[in-house]
């Protein structure tokens, strides 16, 4: 694993669940062969197997029966990771507006409903985008559109209304508000 561990070869290493046991052992407290046998259940035949697959790919440094493991390499990977995923796409053309919006949406999910005004504006008039301007929605479909994003429903469907981006009448609700692309 030279310079920069490959966080793909980690994952790689740690896919066989007799290698995995070793790791964890070892994590724990395991210093060597007959301790991580002792704590895994496995073989000692089974821990050099693994030991010695953990070695030749950089995770365990191995001396006689002694094993230790190299666990900053797991901070290391995935620091690594990070500097190379591509940057998030844009959410909004605005960047302040994008700003909110990537702290308060990730996998196309709301993580959670921004307290501060402003910013639960930003994410409210993203999220009204998925009714159609001139279409009416029953209660339960709007909860439908709405459940795609946050688990809240209620309290979305209670702030789309309250700041005008949705209109209720006889559970009826239509888009009255709100960015509208052209």
């Amino acid at each position: 694993m030279g310079g920069d561990p490959d966080a793909a070869k980690l994952v790689g290493l740690l896919a066989d669940p007799d290698r995995l046991a070793v790791v964890a052992a070892l994590a724990l407290g395991a210093t060597d062969i007959a301790g991580v046998a002792g704590a895994t259940g496995l073989s000692q035949t089974e821990v050099a197997l693994a030991a010695r697959r953990l070695g030749r790919g950089g995770l365990v440094r191995r001396d006689g029966a002694s094993l230790a493991l190299r666990a900053e390499l797991f901070a290391a990977a995935a620091r690594t990771a990070g500097e190379h995923r591509p940057p998030p796409e844009p959410l909004s053309p605005d960047p302040a507006a994008d700003a909110v919006l990537q702290a308060f949406v990730a996998d196309g999910r709301l993580t959670s409903i921004p307290a501060h005004r402003g910013k639960r504006l930003v994410v409210l008039d993203h999220l009204v985008r998925v009714f159609e301007p001139g279409v009416r929605y029953p209660e339960r479909e709007v909860n439908a559109l709405l459940a795609v994003w946050h688990p809240d429903t209620a309290a979305l469907r209670r702030y789309l209304v309250d700041e005008g981006l949705l209109t209720r009448s006889d559970g009826v609700y239509w888009r009255s508000g709100g960015t509208v692309e052209v």
